[in-house]
């Protein structure tokens, strides 16, 4: 049991926890990372990156590779465990429980486990991942120059993307369920005002079909004539919702109405020793650019916590 008592714990081995890991490595730190699968996150799911600095291009899965290199150069021990819970103990250390049984404990934990894109769960949409279908505008929007690209949602990230796509797009539209929008007033006059978007109302997306190459069409119906149709589009972006993995923090901890965790500026939650980066944590933007910031402050702030904690005077 001795050997799972570390300095800090990182949940999570996206981009965010594996810079973490670096840099608490470098901070001399004995940090163990846990992550439930290959580490990368989304990475693993990007077939290419174009907006990380010092690569023009680099696939996601190697980007990915590389951090996970780096973090255990530095000493960061990672570990596949799927986390299930953390608990805030009496002494004011933590105590990370696993579905393998396995307890681990530090005065300090970073939790980068980001958050799952609600997805439409419709034929093809998994098959096209990465290859036409995407949840993130900013990552692959400029993979779609002078392409046709759908967009599906009504909310304002749906909307709100629509109209950022049309930077990109010959053509975009947005296909949503009701026949009005729930996104706020000002951004749907924005994007309904934009004469390169189209809205197709009372449609559902039945599947996603394409071939080797990509996504190549949509198929739809109507809700309320119950027609079908095809819509030829080579990009599809989900935008019907997204939720952090915050629920893991086992008490009360200050988060907004979506439930991203709201820090302070060192990372650290309304719970004093536990920190967080990365897309669970309440933010204007989520990229691989601002998780490895988030995780640089974080694990920097959490060398400070326990200096202070140690000596009893605040740092």
């Amino acid at each position: 049991m001795i050997n799972n008592y570390f300095d800090v714990i990182i949940v999570g081995g996206g981009p965010a926890g594996l810079c973490a890991g670096m840099y608490a490595g470098r901070g001399m730190l004995k940090a163990v990372l846990l992550e439930r699968g290959i580490p990368g996150g989304e990475l693993l799911n990007t077939e290419k990156v174009e907006d990380y600095p010092g690569f023009t291009t680099v696939g996601g899965p190697a980007l990915a590779a590389l951090m996970t290199e780096h973090a255990q150069a530095f000493g960061t021990d990672i570990r596949q465990e799927n986390v299930e819970g953390i608990y805030r103990l009496e002494d004011g250390t933590f105590r990370v429980a696993t579905s393998s049984g396995t307890d681990f404990h530090a005065p300090a934990v970073i939790l980068t486990a980001g958050g799952t894109p609600t997805k439409l769960d419709v034929p093809g949409e998994l098959e096209f991942a990465g290859r036409g279908v995407s949840y993130c505008a900013v990552c692959d929007g400029a993979f779609f120059k002078g392409e046709i690209i759908a967009v599906v949602g009504g909310g304002d990230a749906a909307v709100e993307e629509a109209d950022y796509l049309t930077r990109y797009g010959a053509k975009v539209y947005i296909i949503h369920r009701r026949d009005e929008f729930r996104a706020s007033r000002v951004i749907q006059e924005r994007a309904l005002g934009n004469p390169k978007i189209e809205v197709i109302w009372n449609t559902r997306v039945l599947q996603m079909l394409g071939d080797a190459q990509g996504l190549k069409h949509l198929e739809l119906e109507n809700l309320v004539t119950g027609e079908r149709s095809t819509l030829a589009a080579t990009g599809c972006f989900v935008f019907i919702g997204f939720q952090p993995n915050s629920g893991l923090v086992r008490e009360h901890v200050t988060h907004d109405a979506g439930g991203y965790l709201i820090t302070d500026d060192r990372m650290m939650t309304s719970i004093p020793g536990l920190f967080a980066a990365g897309d669970l944590r309440a933010q204007l933007t989520r990229q691989v650019t601002t998780a490895v910031g988030d995780a640089t402050t974080a694990a920097i702030a959490v060398e400070k916590y326990l200096t202070s904690r140690r000596s009893g005077v605040a740092v």
